[in-house]
């Protein structure tokens, strides 16, 4: 049986979820104003279709047909890349749309080209340019790949230099038997996705994952994605709880940032480390937000200024308990973040919880945060939630749902494979793209692209 996180289905599930709404979230102190009249949404785009259907877990021998696991990435001319992974065909497909929301490709690119072996959940990062033949494409997964421990798992990167029409070979950046791209939170349940990528430079990319052994690892290219550093252990080593969900943030200069919780602790911290090098080398990690309750599923960027921002989620009850959003800065200059404060907090029974938070954010220091919405703690999401702070955090609008993301014909939302994901992207205009993979058993699976933008 495969035990990571939100593999059990039962026939009709979907139908059981309650929508949830905008009235199910408290706003705190720092709210203010109207997500809805900051963000003009257009219509939602369809990427992708196909069936619902899933057999039992049997490794690569597991009869799927789905789509699932979709990223997005903008670039400042308005270009939206769209990866996801196809289950039927067992490979990571890339689709690119210009920036009236038309697809480039006449068909989607196969990027992975493994078809005997699962590939999941994608990372991207997508350059800046107006001439679709010429963009760059980082691209970043795990793939299911048995070699000798306990759970299959690598990390792969590939590239496009003609703006997705075909990938670079894969390269293997981790190595490992030890399961690599897991976020174990106990040993019969992790969440996929489990690593993080971002690029300094036209040469520097720096990625890093964890496994489900525990440890985090760090990797870089020096040469704009040919060759890969051999990994730096960052954290994780037997006597400690493993780590999990990192994500990475470049700022000023070389400086790297990197954040992480850890599994095995109903009490989970945060986990912030610092790279003056271009992740050459990293500090000794300091804890962010120390408290009793379980910290998950962090997110971290930096604005012009070189302050850090960063969203979590936190439950007061454990592991299975009702999540709330929590946000901190560390401004310039500063060695640690400032107290953390509530985000979002649900508020009645039509918003249980709130989990696995998503932040970005434009040249102007405007920040965007998205979350899966829960009706049920223990349930699947249904609905993406998002607020926009302008003033570099100093206040956020009010929480609404991204529209027609809460629509319950869907089913709910992805990925099947763990909920460690990238579902959002935000160019230097303000230009907003979230992406959304969403089952409904036996009859269909989704990938939408939602677009929209800032009204100043």
């Amino acid at each position: 049986m495969n035990n990571h996180i939100g593999v059990l289905l039962s026939a009709g599930c979907a139908a059981m979820f309650v929508v949830a709404c905008a009235s199910g979230l408290a706003d705190a102190p720092e709210h203010q104003g109207d997500a809805s009249s900051m963000v003009n949404w257009q219509s939602p785009l369809r990427v992708a279709s196909g069936n619902a259907e899933r057999g039992p877990w049997r490794m690569n021998r597991s009869q799927w047909d789905f789509v699932d696991d979709a990223t997005v990435a903008i670039n400042a001319e308005g270009f939206t890349g769209v990866a996801w992974a196809d289950h039927t065909k067992q490979d990571i497909l890339f689709q690119l749309y210009n920036p009236d929301g038309e697809p480039i490709l006449d068909d989607p690119v196969n990027v992975t080209r493994s078809g005997d072996i699962f590939s999941w959940l994608p990372r991207m990062i997508l350059s800046d340019g107006d001439n679709a033949a010429d963009l760059r494409v980082d691209m970043l997964w795990q793939e299911i790949i048995f070699s000798g421990g306990s759970h299959g798992g690598e990390i792969l990167y590939s590239q496009s230099t003609n703006g997705g029409r075909s990938f670079s070979p894969p390269k293997t950046l981790s190595n490992s038997t030890a399961g690599a791209g897991k976020g174990r939170l106990t040993a019969q349940s992790w969440h996929n996705g489990s690593y993080d990528m971002v690029r300094f430079n036209e040469q520097t990319i720096v990625a890093a994952w964890t496994e489900y052994e525990g440890n985090l690892w760090v990797s870089r290219s020096d040469d704009n994605g040919r060759s890969f550093s051999q990994p730096l252990h960052i954290a994780g080593a037997s006597e400690e709880d493993p780590a999990r969900g990192p994500s990475l943030a470049t700022g000023v200069d070389e400086t790297v940032h990197l954040v992480w919780t850890v599994g095995e602790d109903s009490a989970a911290d945060i986990r912030h480390a610092m790279s003056d090098d271009a992740g050459r080398s990293f500090r000794d990690p300091r804890m962010v937000g120390r408290g009793s309750g379980h910290a998950d599923a962090p997110k971290i960027a930096v604005d012009s200024q070189g302050t850090v921002h960063l969203v979590y989620a936190e439950s007061d009850d454990g592991r299975h308990g009702r999540y709330r959003l929590r946000y901190a800065r560390m401004v310039v200059g500063e060695r640690e973040f400032g107290s953390p404060r509530d985000l979002v907090v649900p508020q009645d029974a039509s918003t249980a919880s709130v989990h696995f938070p998503m932040l970005r954010i434009d040249s102007s220091d405007r920040l965007f945060v998205t979350w899966e919405q829960y009706p049920s703690p223990r349930g699947r999401p249904l609905g993406l939630g998002y607020v926009v702070s302008p003033d570099g955090g100093d206040s956020f609008s009010s929480p609404r749902l991204v529209p027609g993301s809460d629509d319950r014909r869907l089913g709910f939302n992805g990925s099947q494979q763990g909920l460690l994901a990238s579902k959002l992207a935000v160019n230097a205009d303000g230009h907003v793209a979230v992406v959304s993979s969403t089952y409904n058993n036996g009859r269909h699976s989704r990938i939408t692209l939602y677009r929209g933008r800032v009204v100043d």
